[in-house]
């Protein structure tokens, strides 16, 4: 079942995802409007002044601080800002009688099984994870006790041009116009799914109206490990450059992860049509390194 998704607004517009997401939402002829960071999402006041003069169907909820060792140095700050955030664009889309779409992370922990699907334990491995489980909690609440409708898309690693330069990725292409790729632990495995296909999920998000609260994995159902990514990045680039690794891990570091996205193909008719080979050439292309 497809319905146009109305008025839409977005959180975190001027960010990695959201530049994407209000650049295709536009291109394709949708009402969209941004808040960017010139808007403190914690301050409810600032939210709620933003929100009285806008026309809103659908809020899309990106804004969040991302960066895992972030969340370590300054915790209360990262937390309070992605707590409050969220609590504050779910009672916009409450009194806008709107529906709310939540850019969400996996939150497995160390998976207990491989691929991880939307039905697996919730476990935090780190400050920034257990904020999401919390940002997902406060999503069914608001379904449960206002009859907010929520979907939530747990996004896995995602990758594309633009990314701020301390992700893995960023650091390797940055390291490799340096000639020297210097990285901590090579063994931990990630699924990384590109930009267009996660801007294709929140699409497909926009026109699905079956649930009340549905979580749906966005990845592309494959690991590899830093290693090999960087290995990738040296084949695919054809130049030279030294790769170290200085032996640094995280605190409880996931070994590997990979999404199980058989619901997303099933139910909302996603899936990424973007290997990672492809991924890293366009991004290549668009720095001029090949």
């Amino acid at each position: 079942m497809t319905a146009n998704p109305g008025r839409i607004l977005v959180t975190g517009s001027d960010g990695f995802i959201g530049s994407a997401l209000m650049a295709r939402l536009l291109a394709h002829g949708y009402s969209a409007i941004g808040l960017g960071r010139d808007l403190d999402l914690s301050d409810w006041e600032q939210v709620q002044n933003a929100g009285a003069t806008l026309p809103v169907d659908t809020v899309i909820h990106l804004a969040a601080r991302t960066f895992v060792p972030e969340s370590y140095n300054d915790p209360r700050a990262f937390c309070r800002n992605n707590f409050l955030s969220t609590l504050n664009a779910l009672e916009l889309a409450r009194r806008r009688q709107a529906r709310f779409v939540l850019a969400g992370t996996p939150v497995s922990g160390t998976p207990q099984y491989l691929p991880v699907d939307e039905l697996h334990p919730t476990a935090p491995a780190n400050p920034y994870m257990a904020g999401k489980i919390i940002a997902e909690q406060l999503c069914a609440g608001y379904r449960r006790d206002f009859g907010l409708p929520v979907v939530v898309l747990r996004l896995f690693n995602v990758f594309g041009p633009g990314q701020r330069g301390d992700f893995l990725l960023p650091r390797i292409l940055n390291g490799l116009a340096e000639g020297r790729i210097c990285l901590r632990d090579p063994a931990p495995r990630r699924d990384f799914v590109y930009i267009d296909d996660v801007v294709d999920a929140f699409l497909s998000a926009l026109s699905f109206r079956d649930s009340n609260f549905e979580i749906f994995n966005i990845g592309s159902g494959r690991s590899v490990s830093v290693a090999e990514l960087a290995d990738l990045v040296l084949r695919l680039s054809g130049r030279a450059a030294s790769v170290e690794y200085d032996g640094q891990t995280r605190p409880r570091e996931i070994a590997d992860i990979v999404a199980d996205i058989r619901k997303a193909g099933r139910v909302l008719g996603w899936a990424p049509r973007i290997t990672l080979e492809d991924g890293i050439r366009r991004i290549l292309a668009a720095r001029g390194d090949i």
